[in-house]
């Protein structure tokens, strides 16, 4: 039963902590509709998670778990009912936020020959992001740096961005790829969010630890059924996120892997991965922060009607760094050593932070299972290796 507490109550929205059972969890998706907002979480769909509009809480993916590997991933049936016991998927938030083709303008020519051209306008989109794995709470955050805090904003962004709600859920199953706790991204949520949860299921029953992390958060909590966070369900939350923190997939080598990158270029290892790679850029469509795009123009068979697109770009293509005379960056190996340390090192140089967030998609992505935090062990040993005396 919800207590008559509201916002208006809480000094600060950080107090409100409740427990939410799997009503409460259904109550909460009907409460942002009602709000006008399209809830997007996880669900269940032709043998993936996918993340997709959802009507109830019901949709969301109750029972099942994911097995990943490299190049390898799989949905499998859990023995609970656990609903957020998975990892990342091939999505992530970016293909609501920065969609993979965006119209920019039009232009049309009249009878008289006179050329009109009409901005694309970007409404103000109202999202509510249920499931948020600290890792893309992260991503976001980089992607907010990049593409509204820079000289050259992206409005079509930050059109969506602005209005989005973001439900971060903690992470309690890392998979065999994830490696946020080397990248200092999870398992606990970080900031960023609107409510913050942690499902906790044991012999006390299925039920999430929820937390507001700004006033309408705590709003939003203060329209559900709930009831007091009791000192049990605080501390197998705490547990389940302290224990999820030690059983990580994957890690990073314990360097500063700005410095590691930059004075390995001419490192050996870059040869091995190439003759590997197959430059397709499945783990920059798949990686939640890059964010490179091209514009495409296109026109009707009349050529009286002209739209310019805006669409996402790899860095893995041949002719994304092409320039007069040919692309600077014509190798396979040049092409993945520019991604790796650009995602691991000059990305600091460039938005102070590091452009990986340790969710491991890219490995489960690549079709010949490339890791990247393999990648960076291996540069790392030959850096030792041939600092050390013969």
């Amino acid at each position: 039963m919800a207590s008559a507490t509201t916002a208006r109550d809480i000094a600060d929205p950080e107090d409100m902590v409740c427990v939410l059972d799997r009503a409460g969890l259904d109550a909460l998706v009907q409460v942002l509709r009602a709000r006008g907002r399209t809830v997007v979480g996880p669900t269940q769909r032709d043998g993936v998670i996918v993340l997709a509009e959802l009507e109830s809480a019901a949709e969301l993916p109750y029972g099942w778990g994911v097995e990943l590997e490299g190049g390898h991933y799989r949905v499998v049936r859990r023995e609970d009912e656990a609903a957020f016991a998975h990892s990342a998927g091939p999505q992530s938030w970016k293909n609501f936020l920065l969609p993979q083709r965006v119209r920019q303008w039009t232009a049309d020519r009249g009878p008289d020959g006179e050329l009109t051209v009409r901005p694309e306008r970007h409404d103000p989109a109202s999202y509510a992001f249920l499931g948020v794995r600290p890792c893309d709470l992260r991503a976001i955050a980089v992607q907010d740096r990049v593409l509204t805090g820079g000289r050259h904003k992206d409005d079509a962004y930050r059109a969506r961005r602005s209005g989005a709600f973001l439900i971060a859920m903690e992470c309690t199953e890392p998979g065999a790829t994830c490696f946020c706790v080397s990248m200092g991204t999870g398992p606990a949520a970080g900031p960023g969010y609107d409510i913050a949860m942690t499902e906790v299921l044991d012999d006390a029953g299925h039920r999430f630890l929820a937390r507001a992390g700004t006033p309408e958060g705590a709003e939003v909590l203060a329209e559900l059924p709930r009831r007091t966070a009791d000192s049990a369900t605080r501390t197998a939350a705490t547990e389940a996120v302290e224990t999820a923190a030690g059983r990580m997939g994957r890690t990073m080598p314990e360097v500063d892997l700005r410095a590691l990158l930059a004075e390995t270029l001419d490192a050996e290892r870059w040869n091995d991965v190439a003759s590997r790679c197959l430059t397709c850029g499945n783990c920059t469509m798949a990686c939640p922060t890059c964010f490179c795009t091209t514009t495409e123009d296109v026109t009707d068979l009349t050529g009286d009607h002209a739209e310019r697109w805006s669409r996402w770009e790899s860095c893995y293509d041949l002719d994304f760094s092409h320039l007069q005379g040919g692309p600077v960056r014509a190798s396979g190996r040049s092409r993945y050593r520019q991604w790796m340390t650009h995602k691991l090192g000059t990305w600091y140089d460039q938005f102070g932070s590091s452009g990986c967030v340790g969710c491991g998609r890219c490995i489960v992505w690549c079709p010949v299972a490339i890791d990247i935090t393999e990648e960076a062990h291996a540069l790392h040993q030959e850096a030792r290796d041939k600092d050390s005396p013969s």
